[in-house]
């Protein structure tokens, strides 16, 4: 089945102090720190890395520190990994480290990584029930806090490149990580998706911007109320918001956006499009607006 899922995201950055709080606030479990690094896991073992010294050699920064530097992608079987570490180093250099990680980069420059998978963790909690008319499935309770939102899992990288030699750069993701365009957006970038997922894209490169750098890392959460409540923390924590509650045109999802002191945004993510192979690639000669919805208010100060 080839690549199940993100395993690892690594960002240099400049203040550990300050990202540590971040994804700290963010609801992700601090797993290991020192004065140069620290790692954070989701509910699903993947791992966030944060690096002020690396003592692995990683491909040079595309863009100015703090920014994204390697995506590790998980892979399902030894035979698999083989033969994806194979297609991805006939014409480049990998490295092999101790943990049994496969080192590379790609056509723009980030630092990319193949692994096996870890365990996925215990199942996802169960979706919140309901109530509409004709379909009622919350009987005699009431809906309290969702409390302290953790994150399911990353389940989105989204990647800025440059428009010269875009298409080199999604071909080395389909045509040697098997990776399924599933919405290519010729103005904009191009979304994907990895054969061991159903999400709508796992991945985006986007050519907009025309420079590489870290666009965002999206982090799923149960559920609607998890995105406002998450997105309430962090603003309360005083993190910056990037963007309006939301929900997608591509991919679906209801969306809140963070600035992140690593470099790029952080987004919390819920109820995206789950697509299989009869979805095939749907190409968009323009952009669709970036949103469905966006919350609007008339209301002025900052008062309940």
């Amino acid at each position: 089945m080839g690549i199940q899922r993100i395993e690892s995201v690594t960002y240099s950055v400049t203040d550990l102090p300050e990202c540590v709080r971040f994804f700290d606030d963010l609801g992700l479990r601090l797993v290991a720190r020192d004065d140069v690094r620290a790692v954070f896991e989701t509910l699903a073992g993947q791992t966030l890395r944060l690096e002020v010294e690396s003592d692995r050699d990683l491909p040079p920064p595309v863009e100015p520190v703090p920014t994204i530097r390697e995506v590790v992608w998980g892979v399902d079987t030894d035979d698999e990994l083989r033969a994806l570490v194979a297609r991805v180093g006939a014409d480049r250099p990998v490295r092999r480290t101790d943990d049994g990680t496969y080192h590379t980069m790609d056509e723009s420059g980030f630092g990319l990584g193949l692994t096996l998978a870890a365990p996925a963790g215990p199942p996802p909690p169960e979706p919140r029930a309901g109530n509409t008319t004709g379909h009622v499935t919350r009987w005699n309770r009431g809906v309290t806090s969702v409390g302290r939102v953790r994150p399911l899992r990353m389940c989105h990288v989204a990647l800025n490149i440059r428009k010269e030699g875009r298409e080199a750069a999604v071909a080395f993701y389909v045509d040697r990580l098997r990776f399924t365009p599933t919405d290519i957006v010729k103005p904009m970038g191009v979304f994907m998706q990895c054969e061991g997922d159903d999400d709508q894209h796992n991945l985006l490169l986007c050519h907009r911007p025309d420079r590489a750098g870290a666009n965002h890392v999206s982090f799923e959460v149960p559920g609607f109320d998890d995105v406002i409540e998450g997105g309430n923390h962090m603003v309360g924590r005083g993190w910056r918001e990037a963007r309006r509650l939301g929900r997608h045109t591509v991919g679906s999802n209801v969306f809140r956006f963070v600035h992140a002191p690593c470099g790029g945004r952080v987004e919390y993510a819920a109820d995206m499009d789950r697509v299989d192979a009869s979805y095939g690639t749907r190409v968009h000669e323009t952009t669709p607006p970036h949103h469905i919805w966006t919350l609007r208010t008339s209301r002025d100060g900052d008062h309940d």
